[in-house]
């Protein structure tokens, strides 16, 4: 178990900073979208090679995907609800993530904005 979760902090910390060095070098919110686009990509190219070696799904998936960009696992949750034959839960969950968290980060903005002044 801690050999796992040294490949997942690891990947993190590259994932992270591949994601702040983006956001550098691309204009907000073009950055955002370009680093959601490509996680979302190798996360299926990944998903599909790493199938029957898992070892590396810790490092390079959790890891190195999840710092980079969590909306990769959102779309691989998705597609795996859609592939098991359950896209009316798919469309549920992306209804649900998405107003959810929009709703969460509003209410969190204002809330704090009114507790900080």
């Amino acid at each position: 178990m801690f050999i796992t979760l040294s490949q997942v902090a690891l990947g993190g910390a590259i994932g992270a900073v591949l994601r702040y060095l983006t956001g550098l070098a691309i204009a907000f919110p073009l950055g955002t979208l370009a680093v959601n686009v490509v996680g979302s990509f190798l996360i299926g190219v990944l998903w599909v090679t790493l199938a029957d070696r898992g070892h590396w799904a810790p490092f390079l998936i959790t890891g190195i995907l999840g710092g980079f960009t969590t909306f990769s696992a959102f779309s691989l949750d998705t597609l795996r609800l859609v592939e098991t034959g359950r896209a009316p839960m798919a469309a549920l969950y992306v209804l649900a993530s998405v107003t959810l968290s929009l709703g969460a980060v509003a209410l969190g903005h204002s809330i704090t904005k009114g507790a900080l002044g």
